[in-house]
Parts: C-alpha cells; structure tokens; sequence
C-alpha cells in the first residue's frame, strides 16, 4: 500500500522527497505527490515528515 499524501497539511517542505530511497516523492505545486507504482512502503518519508502529512495506505 503506497504513502497517501493529506494535501491540507503538507507545506512542501521537500524533507519527504530527500528521504525517499526509490524517489517516488516529487514537490508540485507546493505540495508532495507521490508515484504509487513507485512506492516500496519504507515508510522513511512518512518518519521525516514535520507536519505529519504522509501515512500508509490502509
């Protein structure tokens, strides 16, 4: 289940974007966007977020 981005919280700091090890994540429009055909579920974006705006997939 790949990252969901909560668009209302996410600033586009870009901290998710360096995180992530396959770079699934991009910075559009001063929000995170991700691939999810991309995404590993690492979760390494969603432990560096500072504003809590990425989480798994249920």
């Amino acid at each position: 289940m790949p990252v969901k981005v909560d668009t209302g919280k996410c600033t586009g700091c870009g901290d998710c974007v360096e995180e992530c090890p396959v770079e699934c994540l991009k910075i559009e429009n001063d929000k995170c966007v991700t691939d999810p055909e991309e995404c590993t579920d690492c979760e390494a974006c969603v432990d560096v977020c500072p504003e809590g705006a990425l989480a798994m997939e249920d």
